[in-house]
């Protein structure tokens, strides 16, 4: 079976709770988000909406208020640097969602090859 890139954050969530990889996915978050210095603490019972903003706010943060820790965020998780530059960073809160989106998929093709390979 082939890794199928999610067209946004639901169809992404969709696949990990298909796949049964959601909590797993929740565990690469915290933990890389851990490695950062960032701690986000998701607990496994979180429901799918509440998960994704709770990463776009601390994703919007981070932009906001510490763009150094934001960019070591995104070194650590791997999100390549081309898919960043080609965001519209005008509006903080748009940037914030795509950036997340960003960052889960990351997360999410960890989590896939992991569990198939």
């Amino acid at each position: 079976m082939n890794f199928i890139n999610p067209a946004n954050i639901d169809a992404l969530i969709s696949q990990a709770e298909e796949e049964h990889l959601y909590f797993k996915l929740i565990e690469q978050v915290n933990k890389d988000f851990a490695l950062a210095n960032e701690s986000l603490d998701v607990p496994a019972s979180i429901f799918p909406f509440e998960f994704k903003n709770l990463v776009q706010e601390k994703i919007y943060k981070l932009i906001h208020y510490k763009f150094a820790e934001y960019l070591n965020l995104l070194y650590i998780i791997d999100v390549p640097e081309e898919q960043i530059k080609k965001l519209d960073g005008s509006d903080l809160v748009e940037l914030s969602e795509q950036v997340a989106f960003l960052v889960l998929k990351r997360e999410w093709q960890k989590v896939w090859f992991r569990n198939k390979y």
